[in-house]
């Protein structure tokens, strides 16, 4: 289909997988070009294909129209089916037949082309894995498809993490406090097991998204990808495994993580632009490795938004949202920002048909699984567009009343790719609620004359303003000295976001994923306050100091002999110059 669609390009001159490729793979989706398709990769038989989510046009290729449509069908008809009645569920027979065809289908090993190839020797350095920043600990997997089963329900997880290749058998396994594969390997640990464990790359394009959807813990991947690929998925038995294989996947790696065993894992350049640091993390023993005759190697490359976890990210909420206000009555929209990785920031519109009801579908989203992890969720009662951020923002902002309307949660779980909170997997929340009338006009212009230590004052919305001046190693108190000195000049914008050079957030993208990456509410959010039984009342100007700080990992940057390099390649590669 990518080909038909002339959505793919073939570049058959020799690229390395280290560092080259990655800077290939983002000067492309930078552009929202094709997906790649590398057929002479340096050191490994393997071609590898990377961009294949690079648009919005190629997830929807990729799925089709089918699962979006019965996800609206459903919301349109729970008042039907609920209680179910048989002539009403007849009334809706086609969809719901369409449903009932997904699931798990047994075939044969000889009917399971990953299987067509068994390495002799279990080799890991065969594969063409990428190492995509110049900072990496080694070359990772990067579109791993790892599943387990919990060792006594034997009820499945098919996640993403990540998989650093240590030697020709052993690798890492990042899992992270909220994964089901990490519950999973806690049970077996506490047991002290071994969980078996098997690696996927490719296959269809549903199982991705099914990986990395944040799903409820009860509904099975596997069964979420046969419902998006609107078939049965086929699936193999071998000897000496206890999983079943994915018959249609291009490689299937097999083995088990071990109790007890950790070993140090990282860096690697992460989505949220950073690197993540060195940390102690299971690992992967590796005792088969399957895959088809003709295999092509999957990856994508991680790094600062957009790449192409933001397109498939970004779909996902769209085909889901109708669902939300089923599962969480009273919240009519929500939305989780892939500019900021996702896990930094939330926004939502909720009902508030009594005093403070939004509070309490505040704190529903906040114990919604992967949502639990949510660092700042803005909520709102007044229909608008989550998208548009700004209009979002101004919405809260002009009901917002920091006294009555700001909270914020010490000492919480945190995402783990997430270091503002200063200790790894720790850190604090915030909720900010703007509801009912507004109680200001919010400013579009400053007109408050100098503050003292800024050198920069420029609006980022209504209501909203970016400062900056020094840097936070030469002034870490200059968000406090705002508050305490500029006051005056301040007073009617609600919100101040000090940041390294306001000049340099220009569009949603770079403000969200410079803002909400670069600050943890207990530790950066600043204003003047006092305590009345037992509550901060917090009063105006919030400043939040957004500034990088000396103990935050470096942000990703692409090593300037590989940017010459690909540069001057680029007409040998692509057959035009860049």
């Amino acid at each position: 289909m990518l080909q038909r669609e002339n959505q793919i390009i073939e570049i058959n001159a020799e690229v390395d997988p280290y560092l080259e490729l990655a800077e290939i793979h983002r000067r492309v989706i930078e552009d929202e070009g094709p997906a790649l398709l590398f057929t002479n990769v340096k050191g490994s038989q393997f071609p590898v294909v990377t961009n294949l989510f690079g648009t919005r046009e190629r997830v929807e290729m990729a799925i089709g129209p089918r699962p979006e449509a019965i996800v609206k069908k459903i919301t349109q008809a729970m008042d039907k089916l609920l209680p179910p009645k048989l002539s009403n569920l007849w009334q809706e027979r086609d969809w719901l037949f369409s449903i009932a065809k997904s699931g798990l289908r047994r075939v044969s090993p000889a009917k399971a082309p990953v299987l067509q190839v068994r390495q002799p020797r279990v080799n890991l350095k065969e594969l063409p894995v990428l190492t995509s920043w110049q900072g990496d600990g080694g070359p990772f997997v990067t579109l791993p498809l790892v599943y387990t089963e919990h060792p006594v329900t034997r009820e499945h997880n098919l996640g993403m993490y990540r998989i650093q290749i240590f030697s020709e058998n052993q690798t890492g396994m990042h899992w992270q406090i909220h994964k089901g594969g990490g519950f999973h390997y806690h049970e077996a640990e506490k047991r002290g097991q071994a969980l078996p464990v098997t690696l996927f790359l490719g296959g269809p394009p549903a199982l991705v998204i099914a990986a990395i959807t944040a799903l409820p813990e009860s509904l099975p991947e596997l069964i979420y990808a046969s419902f998006l690929m609107g078939e049965k998925l086929n699936m193999a038995e071998i000897d000496g495994h206890p999983h079943p294989i994915i018959a249609e996947a291009e490689f299937a790696v097999c083995g088990e993580v071990p109790p007890f065993e950790r070993k140090p894992e990282g860096p690697f350049g992460d989505h949220y632009g950073y690197y993540s640091l060195v940390h102690e993390f299971p690992v992967f023993n590796v005792k088969q490795v399957y895959h088809r005759k003709d295999a092509i190697y999957p990856a994508t490359v991680v790094g600062k938004p957009r790449q192409e976890d933001y397109f498939i990210g970004e779909w996902m909420q769209d085909l889901l949202a109708p669902i939300f206000p089923l599962i969480m009555p009273g919240v009519r929209a929500l939305w989780t920002y892939a500019e900021a990785g996702f896990h930094t920031l939330a926004g939502a519109v909720v009902r508030e048909s009594y005093h403070r009801e939004a509070l309490a579908h505040a704190f529903r989203i906040l114990g919604e699984g992967q949502l639990s992890l949510t660092k700042v969720l803005m909520i709102t009662d007044v229909p608008v567009d989550l998208k548009k951020f700004h209009v979002f923002l101004e919405s809260v902002l002009a009901r917002f009343n920091p006294a009555r309307d700001l909270f914020i949660i010490n000492n919480t779980a945190m995402d783990t790719l997430d270091y503002t909170g200063r200790k790894f997997n720790q850190g604090s929340k915030a909720i900010m609620l703007g509801l009912g009338d507004p109680v200001r006009d919010l400013p579009g212009e400053y007109t408050g004359g100098p503050i003292a230590g800024i050198d920069k004052i420029k609006p980022y919305c209504r209501g909203c303003l970016m400062i900056s001046g020094s840097a936070y190693s030469a002034a870490p108190e200059l968000a406090r000295q705002v508050v305490e000195h500029g006051r005056e000049q301040l007073q009617e914008w609600p919100l101040v976001i000090l940041v390294d050079d306001a000049d340099a957030l220009k569009d949603q993208t770079g403000f969200l994923w410079t803002v909400f990456t670069r600050f943890d509410p207990a530790w950066d959010i600043y204003a003047a306050y006092e305590v009345g039984h037992n509550k901060i009342i917090y009063s105006g100007p919030i400043v939040i100091d957004a500034r990088m700080k000396p103990d935050y990992p470096d942000e990703l940057i692409p090593r300037e002999d590989i940017v010459r390099q690909v540069s001057q390649r680029w007409k040998e590669l692509f057959g035009k110059k860049q």
